[in-house]
């Protein structure tokens, strides 16, 4: 690629976190040092970063995910904890497997209160659904075949506005 030039992203100082930075592959290498004031040509970040596609998750649906984990985890440790007692035939194991026990019917709840919570979310704050490209090309097909009743109806009631002028007889 010589003589070519193109435009990456890099951090930066413009309002999104980034600036435009050039890369000329026929530039000298390590054009200048990190602090000075000539343009280091040649730079060329490690990645550029790109705005999500999704919004991200609701605060009230990330605090009860992070509940969630948090029960878990500690279940998990239980858990592994009692099966450790039992191996060892120590007295802990029989209260670990009931705090187990316990631990799970929590978890269990935690993991419902994430689902219910983001569906109360969406039902109060609306979600954008995009249907699916089947569900639009059945909507497409049924204003078309809408439109085309609408147009003959308009049809009939022109010839029955106009009183019959155009037909062969009159009845």
């Amino acid at each position: 690629m010589t003589g070519t030039a193109e435009w990456r992203e890099a951090p930066g100082q413009n309002g999104a976190g980034h600036s435009r930075t050039r890369w000329d592959s026929t530039a000298p290498r390590g054009g200048g040092e990190p602090g000075g004031d000539e343009p280091r040509y040649g730079y060329r970040p490690l990645w550029v970063e790109e705005p999500a596609r999704r919004h991200p998750v609701p605060d009230p649906v990330r605090a009860a995910a992070v509940r969630a984990v948090l029960v878990i985890a500690v279940t998990l440790i239980q858990a592994m904890v009692a099966f450790l007692c039992a191996l060892a035939g120590s007295w802990l194991a029989f209260p670990m497997v009931m705090a187990g026990v316990a631990g799970t019917v929590v978890a269990t709840w935690a993991a419902v209160d994430v689902w219910v919570t983001r569906q109360v979310w969406n039902q109060r704050h609306g979600v954008v659904s995009e249907p699916s490209s089947t569900a639009r090309a059945l909507r497409r097909e049924r204003r078309a075949r809408r439109r085309e009743e609408r147009a003959a109806l308009r049809k009939e009631d022109r010839i029955r506005r106009r009183g019959g002028a155009g037909q062969l007889s009159h009845s």
